[in-house]
């Protein structure tokens, strides 16, 4: 079998697929309130490009897929996308990120096309709150989506909730105990200070050692396991169908075992999240065509894939917003 590894001896295999910049929230931590500037359409790469990229990564190694966004389920068409990416040889996982509010509409569509997991985005469990931080009126929506996604079938599903001191950080619990009554997996986020808002919004970081201690005090956590390909350490409460999970890219960075790398939607390869290195996969006549070429880019993004992120770095301002790299 062949493996992609880079120059500190990781194996890279997961490719994170962005498919759009665009977004129906404005999430306080992806996007400013006013002046998002999304890319033209045009330079937003084809599904047919994007198949072509993955195939040439299962080629060389790359056995598992995310579709991203901004919010992969405001593209056109995204439904038939899974269904071509379900036909690739070789890609043995496809999951998805989503914010949840077009679930209730595309999720049995998503199912029988092929995708088998899901990850949804929910910061808050209470209304008000959930319309301060995402500055949109779909609590809701978002809600549905959660049911929808139970309903069909998706398995794990996997709630995502960035952890902000003083905005969220009080909901915690709340947020351990649906895992009682539903089959959810909770994933607690620390706040990635990224970008210009990153650096507005630092005071909000909140290590997660101290949302573990403070569940802690309230409930008994035991070590769990779950299938995934991410970097979460996993537990449960006594009695619970789902898991709660920690990931920890600032107090306790993962960078050794990185699996990963990224596909914007503009057609760049980027081999780390907190980091501005990238390979554009267009050739000199602005084509994504030629599987050679494609090829000999990703051996290059893997090459420059740094042994550890910039978050660390106090002066450091990525040139791309979240919803601009797909997180």
């Amino acid at each position: 079998m062949i493996y992609l590894k880079d120059s500190y001896g990781r194996k890279i295999d997961y490719l994170r697929v962005s498919i759009t910049d665009r977004c129906n929230l404005r999430c306080r931590y992806c996007m400013p309130l006013e002046g998002i500037v999304y890319k033209a359409h045009k330079a937003i790469i084809r599904y047919e490009e994007i198949i072509r990229i993955v195939r040439a990564g299962v080629e060389l190694g790359i056995r598992k897929i995310r579709i991203t966004g901004g919010e992969p389920l405001v593209r056109r068409g995204v439904v038939d996308f899974v269904r071509q990416l379900n036909r690739v040889k070789g890609i043995v996982d496809i999951s998805m990120t989503t914010n949840g509010t077009l679930l209730p509409k595309f999720g049995r569509a998503l199912r029988d096309a092929g995708l088998k997991r899901i990850n949804i985005s929910l910061d808050s469990l209470k209304r008000e709150r959930y319309v301060e931080i995402t500055r949109r009126e779909q609590f809701d929506e978002a809600i549905e989506g959660i049911k929808t996604a139970l309903e069909v079938g998706f398995n794990p599903v996997k709630i995502n909730v960035v952890i902000m001191k003083g905005i969220n950080d009080d909901e915690v619990l709340d947020f351990v105990r649906l895992t009682r009554e539903f089959p959810l997996h909770i994933r607690f986020i620390e706040f990635m200070p990224l970008g210009k808002l990153g650096l507005l919004q630092s005071g909000e970081y909140m290590p997660l050692n101290e949302i573990k201690a403070r569940i802690e005090e309230k409930e008994e956590i035991l070590p769990a396991t779950l299938r995934g390909n991410g970097p979460a350490e996993y537990y449960k409460i006594p009695y619970a169908q789902g898991t709660i999970g920690f990931i920890t890219p600032i107090s306790h960075n993962f960078c050794a075992n990185c699996n990963r790398m990224r596909l914007t939607a503009d057609g760049k390869l980027r081999p780390c999240l907190a980091s501005d290195l990238e390979v554009d996969m267009h050739d000199s006549n602005g084509e994504i065509r030629n599987m050679e070429d494609i090829k000999e880019k990703f051996k290059k993004a893997i090459r420059i894939k740094p042994i550890g992120h910039d978050f660390v770095r106090k002066d450091y301002l990525s040139k791309r917003s979240m919803f601009q790299i797909g997180g």
